[in-house]
């Protein structure tokens, strides 16, 4: 049987060469070839990503080592790609949704202009292959170089218009909230090499970081996770490194879906996985882990509660969903956290293009208030976008309930008040996604008369995905099934145990008798329930159509957190700025510098007054040297 694994170094490269050509020949090529080539590479991605996922399922997995990247005496970072479970679980879900979106924007993004048309899937093409790298490097220098990638790419997919400032200005505000993030996983990295002299996870001889944690002591494993942590904060989005995803909103639609499903934001919780025996050495930082996920799952949550644009109620969502996750990795659950990454992956990236849709049918519309009705208009946008949000909300079947299940009975077991705040969110999560279900697709149409007249089913390029993701948010959950529900039917766990059996090794296991594990579901999914009930009565009646106030107008400008950031961090360091600009920039290091020019120029006016022509004057000057030459030796003598 062929070995898929040397065809690895296939996955990334050809996104990469979608990227070449689709950049270099940008103002050259027809549509229908940015189409072919931008879709065509990542398609064939996923065809490859799937031979892959065969072989390591039959137990076949590897590092492959291609060169050496940095050698310096002893030491060496291998430029090599990683083959094994979770990497290939994550190769999957990102070509699958990745050419998904892909292909739902030759539809949505088809009246821009040739080549910011190519221009768009070129940065697409690039931002799939910079995720590919960091899933598949078999050290962390390797993964960071695809971590940088991905930060440089969304800067790139967020400021795709980029004439406009605001678009401009959320596109930096990306970047630079990223490279916070990115110092701690630098740090982390200095510190295991001056620790370990490794950066690999593993290696065949068993010298990998993996490998040699029992070198390491509490401290250093403490700070290396923590400063790993801050590195998955900022592209995670949790708190305070969170504020720059619900502005990537400024890029087109499926960029949003990119960025928020399956790619970039997923980076984090993939860092912490694959260095899961580190954190399970480190309860300070998982306890700091679980608090900070849950905290940012209950605000992003409690904001999403008012938000009236569609975009951006998805986008707090994201942020919330994405606490969900830090908080199965802070308690443990590994797996759960994953599980729920590759459920959400699915179930959100069909939220988001079903708002492209919408969005596509209502003439660029983003504001709920002027929605309603749309249910007949758009039928396949209707009912995939009322399966995400059934997904989302938690309840069974459907993929969300498996994975949220997994990680809230997790969470009870290694601390109750964990769980009480997880379903809280968990409700509120309900009641906002169909608060916006409600008022978009149910009710009386609230729009322009102009708008009514227009209003159509979006074509099979945006459809076909959403059909596609609808599915698989409404079974992918059934690779989970709690041993509750049906023993050793948990077949995502069985494939994942490789990765996490160190991991294992070390945890103190919390195992919850089957009564309380119904007790709990059947907890989140009546209380969620309810929260759906309700906001279907509520806003298909009578949806929020007046500006909120009171308590409703701090959720609805978010807690004031960007104006604190602003009033905080943003202002005085623009005045600082400005100070050190008019001060010692140019008060000071333009003045030294200038006043050296200006002191050379004036000698050298003095000077030159010495060359008069006159020949007398010549050899009076040259005497008078000599002489004064001659009593400098006689007295240097005595």
């Amino acid at each position: 049987m062929k070995n898929y694994l040397q065809l690895v170094w296939l996955v990334p490269v050809l996104p990469l060469i979608g990227f070449l050509i689709n950049g270099l020949f940008r103002r050259q090529l027809s549509k229908s070839l940015v189409n072919i080539i931008g879709c065509g590479t990542v398609l064939a991605s996923f065809v490859i990503s799937i031979l892959i996922f065969i072989d390591v399922k039959n137990g076949n997995t590897g590092v492959i080592n291609y060169f050496d990247f940095i050698k310096v005496k002893d030491f060496r970072i291998p430029f090599a790609f990683q083959a094994d479970q979770l990497s290939a679980l994550w190769l999957l879900v990102v070509t699958g949704v990745g050419f998904l979106i892909h292909l739902y924007s030759t539809a949505y993004m088809h009246g821009e202009e040739g080549q910011h048309y190519a221009r768009y899937f070129a940065y697409l093409n690039l931002f799939v292959f910079s995720m590919l790298v960091l899933i598949l490097g078999a050290n962390y220098v390797i993964m960071f170089i695809g971590w940088e990638g991905v930060g440089l790419c969304s800067y790139l997919l967020i400021g795709y218009w980029f004439k406009n400032n605001e678009y401009g200005n959320a596109a930096k505000k990306a970047f630079i909230m990223n490279r916070i993030g990115d110092f701690g996983f630098l740090l982390a990295i200095f510190w295991m090499i001056l620790k370990l002299g490794t950066v690999s996870y593993s290696t065949p001889d068993h010298q990998g970081v993996l490998d040699l944690f029992s070198k390491l002591s509490t401290f250093d494993i403490t700070g290396i996770t923590l400063l790993l942590f801050l590195g998955a904060t900022g592209k995670s989005a949790q708190i305070p490194l969170y504020t720059w995803l619900p502005d990537a909103m400024a890029g087109p639609t499926p960029v949003s879906a990119l960025i928020h499903a399956a790619t970039m934001v997923t980076a984090g919780i993939y860092m912490i996985a694959r260095s899961n025996i580190l954190y399970t050495l480190a309860p300070v930082t998982q306890t700091v882990i679980a608090v900070i996920g849950l905290a940012t799952a209950l605000l992003a949550a409690s904001i999403a509660l008012k938000q009236n644009d569609i975009k951006k109620v998805l986008a707090y969502s994201t942020v919330s969903q994405l606490g969900y996750m830090f908080l199965g990795l802070g308690v443990g659950a590994y797996t759960g956290a994953v599980f729920h990454v590759m459920t959400h992956a699915f179930f959100k990236a069909l939220l988001f293009l079903g708002a492209g849709s919408v969005i596509h049918a209502m003439h660029h519309e983003q504001d709920i208030r002027n929605m309603g009705g749309l249910k007949k208009k758009l039928p396949i946008t209707h009912i995939t976008f009322l399966i995400g949000c059934i997904a989302i909300a938690g309840i069974p079947p459907f993929s969300g309930f498996f994975s949220k299940d997994e990680i809230l009975a997790a969470a009870f077991a290694n601390n109750p008040i964990f769980w009480v705040l997880g379903v809280i969110g968990a409700v509120m999560t309900a009641f906002y996604m169909f608060r916006l279900y409600a008022s978009t697709f149910l009710g009386s149409f609230r729009g322009t008369e102009e708008q009514k007249h227009h209003l159509h089913e979006s074509p099979f390029a945006i459809t076909f995905p959403l059909i596609v993701l609808a599915i698989l948010a409404a079974v992918a959950g059934f690779v989970g099934i709690p041993e509750v529900l049906m023993p050793n039917a948990h077949s995502l766990e069985h494939f994942l145990a490789p990765i996490f059996a160190e991991s294992a090794k070390h945890a103190h296991a919390h195992h919850l008798d089957h009564t309380t594990e119904y007790g709990l579901m059947a907890a989140s999914v009546g209380l969620a329930a309810i929260a759906i009930i309700y906001a279907i009565y509520r806003f298909s009646r009578k949806p929020d159509l007046a500006e909120p106030t009171g308590f409703g107008k701090v959720l609805a400008d978010k807690w004031y957190v960007d104006e604190a950031y602003n009033a905080i961090v943003v202002r005085p360091l623009n005045w600082l700025g400005k100070f050190l600009n008019k001060w010692v920039e140019r008060g000071l290091i333009d003045a030294l510098v200038n006043g050296a020019g200006r002191s050379v120029q004036y000698l050298s006016r003095q000077v030159r007054l010495v060359q008069s022509g006159q020949v007398g004057s010549y050899i009076l000057l040259m005497v008078l040297s000599i002489l004064v030459f001659f009593v400098i030796q006689f007295f240097l003598k005595k």
